[in-house]
């Protein structure tokens, strides 16, 4: 079904709604919120309900969009650097893994780490790709000791990411 431009599937997971920018498209599950806003440069941010009325984090997907028209940075380069960047500017940072990935949309840079922002303990996966002097940087980010309860969601969100053609 497609409802103001944006469309819903069913799958055994439960419904799932699918977001669609200038050139991607994105699924995210009905129950979480989207806001298109640009708040804090976002193209978007996906974000988890709260769990109870004690949670103070909402686990979420958001993806920005840097560009880097005549800056000659490929995927390597936006790696190494944003690898540095994660070591000086996220608290107790922890490097987990770092992997390229070739798929059929194109190469990308899979990245997981953890670290901490105020008062929480955070881990972060990321999916790095470099298209038309563009860098597209997709972020699922939980609380640590809840990563792994969003892990299959969240990597649904991100593998469900895709450019138009």
């Amino acid at each position: 079904m497609d409802i103001n431009g944006i469309k819903t599937t069913s799958t055994s997971e439960g419904d799932w709604l699918t977001l669609t920018g200038d050139n991607y498209t994105v699924e995210y599950p009905a129950t979480w919120e989207p806001d298109q806003s640009g708040v804090m440069g976002a193209s978007f941010i996906l974000f988890a309900p709260l769990e109870s009325d004690e949670d103070q984090f909402r686990e979420n997907v958001n993806l920005l969009i840097q560009d880097l028209t005549g800056m000659e940075i490929d995927l390597d380069l936006f790696t190494a650097v944003s690898e540095d960047q994660i070591k000086t500017m996220v608290d107790n940072s922890t490097l987990i893994e770092s992997v390229r990935i070739k798929s059929d949309s194109g190469d990308y840079q899979k990245i997981i780490y953890s670290g901490e922002q105020g008062t929480f303990h955070l881990k972060y996966e990321q999916y790095y790709w470099m298209i038309n002097e563009h860098a597209y940087i997709l972020t699922f980010t939980a609380e640590q000791d809840k990563f792994d309860a969003y892990k299959e969601t969240g990597e649904h969100i991100l593998n469900s990411f895709s450019f138009k053609k």
